[in-house]
């Protein structure tokens, strides 16, 4: 029995789609409209007979068929970007060393690696987590080569979004009630700590610090157990956690622009420009919701 060929473009659509969550931020990425690729899923789908995206309320979901495609999906492209460049391509090699803090690094930097590692699979990736005042001296130094980071002033690196930032307790503790209030931070650099004692500071609150931690682990702990209330990027802020506002006393917080910072020694590596650049039309035109 024959069966229907998978063209290669309905699986770039589909593996496109998982890693950017929606037919909207897909759509860029495979240079076509949001009804082309919805069609071009829709004949994959009837190519393997199983229904594998449905959508949720925020994003599109694998169905069980949809997760057992991907894997096959991913090696195709792989195998296919392999054989393109051995026949027409330049090869990019090389090392990039990338930097980005914790609460940045599953939901923005994880979907651009997953289509950078295809097409630069000769290119390997030392990757750092921390917090970005420790990112931006490192990148200065030539220490990095390029990072994600909230940036400090207007000129730092190139701009990607708008972060919002959030004020997060346990729903099983009233720990917001509490005067003073007590408060998680980071450490005294931390453009989240500045931001949280400005809002209190602004509100007139009284607030006692009883937990410091560079640790974005160190501070979801801290509010989970009752010991205080913390702010978060929005991101970051486990669904398991309340988030805050004016109805529980707290005030606005300014969002963290976010952008990616390079250094001068890693200019001219066409293996830091190819990740410099998709960092940049990805975040820029098709940031995750």
């Amino acid at each position: 029995m024959a069966y229907p060929d998978l063209h290669v473009d309905w699986l770039r659509c589909f593996v496109t789609v998982v890693d950017a969550g929606s037919l909207s931020n897909a759509a860029p990425e495979v240079h076509r409209s949001q009804s082309a690729v919805s069609m071009q899923l829709k004949k994959l789908e009837a190519a393997v007979g199983r229904q594998l995206l449905v959508r949720g309320p925020r994003e599109h979901q694998l169905t069980p068929d949809g997760q057992r495609l991907l894997g096959y999906a991913r090696r195709i492209l792989d195998l296919h970007a392999e054989a393109q460049t051995a026949f027409h391509g330049e090869t990019v090699g090389g090392r990039i060393r990338l930097g980005v803090p914790d609460d940045y690094a599953a939901k923005y930097l994880t979907p651009v690696l997953k289509r950078f590692a295809p097409r630069y699979g000769t290119v390997d990736i030392e990757l750092d987590c921390e917090q970005s005042t420790s990112l931006i001296p490192r990148v200065e130094r030539g220490d990095l080569d390029l990072a994600l980071i909230s940036r400090d002033h207007a000129r730092r690196g190139t701009l990607l979004f708008h972060e919002p930032m959030v004020w997060v307790g346990s729903p099983q503790f009233d720990t917001w009630l509490r005067d003073p209030l007590p408060i998680a931070v980071y450490e005294d650099s931390s453009l989240a700590r500045r931001s949280a004692i400005n809002s209190l500071n602004l509100q007139g609150r009284r607030y006692r610090v009883v937990y410091n931690s560079s640790s974005l682990a160190g501070q979801i702990a801290a509010v989970e157990s009752g010991l205080a209330v913390a702010v978060l990027t929005r991101c970051s802020a486990p669904a398991h956690l309340e988030i805050l506002d004016s109805a529980h006393g707290l005030g606005p917080l300014k969002p963290m622009e976010v952008s990616v910072y390079r250094s001068r020694a890693s200019q001219g590596s066409k293996a830091v420009d190819s990740l410099y650049h998709l960092l940049i039309k990805t975040l820029r035109i098709s940031k995750p919701s």
